[in-house]
């Protein structure tokens, strides 16, 4: 008499291989992620501000280089020796030398003109003078802090002091996820919208760059960020100061 033929099982090894594959690149499926949902919103957009995207693009070659280079940044976290590169600058910065209480509260404080807030006053200043640059200003910083926040959701990375036992805090703990820089972001996204706003000469574009790029090292002499969190943020921050005549053009256009 034939005996039954036993159900075969499922092959859990090759599920857990699977799993085990995910498990390994979670980062790289998140970037992965972020960049088809970067493109599926690019295509839905409105075609006249489609249109002023691209042709904005067309005509910048820094727009194009900045995004490569923001596009290499977040490709380059899956990177180990940029891992020990970032926390060898990143403890330079935070943890040598002296700190003096001054410095401290100094770098403290200044670091705050990367917050939204800082953006709010900016923002309530040029309105009696130029009300569409008001609303550039807000929407820009708006906007960018949400990318910011899907950013941060999607790659995950830790704080520098969640890895780096040495990290020295001044302040309070900064919450969230680190990559990339929010304060850096938004302080050289209100630089560069400025720059291109009132069309400075070169020593005051100098000036606002520069205290731009001491937001970003507040950031990692705090204990915040790391350097590549920093130097993301400033590339975003840019490209979406170039990307504010794009609100202008909107509003020009009428298009609803």
């Amino acid at each position: 008499m034939a005996m039954p033929e036993k159900p075969k099982e499922p092959n859990l090894q090759n599920k857990s291989h699977f799993r085990e594959w995910i498990e390994n690149n979670t980062r790289l499926i998140r970037i992965g992620i972020l960049l088809l949902a970067l493109l599926l919103y690019f295509l839905v957009l409105p075609a006249p501000i489609r249109i002023i995207f691209e042709s904005a693009f067309r005509n910048s070659r820094i727009l194009t280089i900045m995004l490569v280079i923001f596009s290499l940044l977040m490709v380059s976290l899956i990177w180990s020796a940029g891992q020990e590169l970032d926390k060898l600058v990143f403890l330079y910065i935070n943890f040598h030398g002296k700190r003096p209480l001054w410095l401290d509260r100094l770098m403290l404080g200044f670091t705050q003109l990367g917050n939204g807030l800082t953006s709010v006053i900016l923002a309530v200043v040029v309105y009696w003078k130029n009300p569409i640059l008001t609303y550039e200003i807000l929407l820009g910083t708006i906007t960018l802090w949400l990318v910011v926040e899907f950013l941060k959701f999607l790659v995950r990375r830790s704080r520098p002091f969640i890895r780096i036992t040495e990290t020295r805090i001044v302040g309070l703990r900064a919450r969230g996820r680190s990559f990339p820089s929010g304060h850096t972001s938004q302080a050289f996204f209100a630089a560069t919208l400025l720059i291109q706003y009132f069309e400075v000469n070169v020593w005051i574009a100098i000036l606002l760059y520069a205290a731009a790029l001491l937001v970003g090292i507040t950031r990692m002499y705090i204990g915040a960020h790391y350097p590549r969190d920093v130097l993301a943020g400033a590339v975003l921050g840019t490209v979406w100061g170039f990307l504010g005549t794009v609100i202008e053009s909107y509003w020009q256009l009428g298009v609803g």
